[in-house]
């Protein structure tokens, strides 16, 4: 064998032996293992919603007897929409209007106060400050049903029980809102603009609405859809607080009904109702977040931008 085909030998086993590497890199099978993962959680989050939406268009018959996860037994959409606006004098409209107050006005007012304390832990210097954000944090552990009770007595005294203020008032505390934006504040608010304002003779009010608010634009639509699905999901509070079906938000007005549709002795059968009604509740979210995820988006490129 001569030097050049020893040479075309040494080349030709590198390159095989170069494409080995390439075909078995462990660097492509963890990236396919993370692929598989990440598809399972797609579908563990999935799934539900699909179950849901099948659900919807079956009638109480069909509900039980045919597969859970695909359409059978007719198209029961319209007339479980229907059933659904119409029973109980169509008090699914009026639970459907408390909802969006209340998670409106409290998604508000609690992206307002966190946005402004968060503000202030980050920008400003102030006896006890370490101490109360230390409360703050601490107040995240305590999980939110060990506080409905002496809530409930605290508003039973103030005489707010069931009225709209016994939900919107204790949903503008959010100790994880106040955390997000006090971290976000930080890095997106650059004190040299605070301290040029100041020298322009603005005030702090004026500072915080004019240049703050501006940069905190990502963290607030955070902490504001944080707050509303919160508020909307949440349960166990208006349950406690509320008498009056009339002042009843979603979950507890589908929860009436579904124990309803539970009962024996001839009780209307509101099985396909009451998962209609889930689903319905569900949209006015998903509008919510595919609207303002582009904030997140326009949000984060700036921030790679400015970096």
């Amino acid at each position: 064998m001569t030097a050049l085909d020893t040479r075309a030998a040494v080349t030709i086993d590198g390159a095989g032996s170069r494409r080995g590497k390439r075909n078995f890199d462990p660097q492509k099978r963890r990236s396919v293992l993370l692929t598989v993962l990440l598809w399972l959680c797609v579908l563990y989050f999935v799934l539900p919603l699909w179950w849901l939406l099948v659900s919807a268009t079956k009638d109480n018959s069909a509900l039980f007897s045919t597969f859970g996860l695909w359409f059978g037994g007719g198209f029961s959409f319209v007339e479980n929409l229907q059933t659904l606006f119409t029973v109980r004098d169509g008090i699914f409209a009026r639970w459907l209007l408390n909802t969006l107050v209340y998670s409106l006005a409290s998604a508000i007012g609690a992206t307002l106060l966190a946005t402004m304390a968060g503000y202030a832990f980050a920008k400003y210097d102030f006896p006890g400050k370490k101490a109360l954000f230390s409360v703050t944090l601490g107040a995240i552990m305590i999980p939110l049903t060990a506080l409905a009770l002496p809530t409930y007595l605290l508003f039973s005294e103030a005489g707010l029980t069931d009225t709209p203020w016994a939900v919107i008032v204790p949903s503008l505390v959010t100790p994880f809102g106040v955390y997000l934006m006090r971290v976000y504040a930080a890095d997106a608010v650059d004190d040299s603009l605070i301290e040029a304002a100041r020298v322009d003779g603005a005030g702090e009010f004026r500072i915080f609405r004019q240049v703050g608010l501006r940069l905190l634009g990502p963290g607030l639509v955070t902490v504001f859809l944080f707050s509303l699905v919160a508020t909307w999901n949440n349960y166990f509070l208006p349950l406690i607080m509320l008498n009056t079906s009339d002042l009843y938000p979603i979950t507890v007005g589908l929860a009436q009904l579904q124990a309803a549709a539970s009962a024996g002795g001839g009780s209307q059968a509101l099985f396909s109702t009451v998962i209609t009604g889930s689903f319905v509740s569900i949209l006015p979210l998903i509008i919510a977040f595919l609207f303002l995820q582009r904030y997140w988006q326009s949000g984060l490129a700036t921030g790679g931008v400015k970096g």
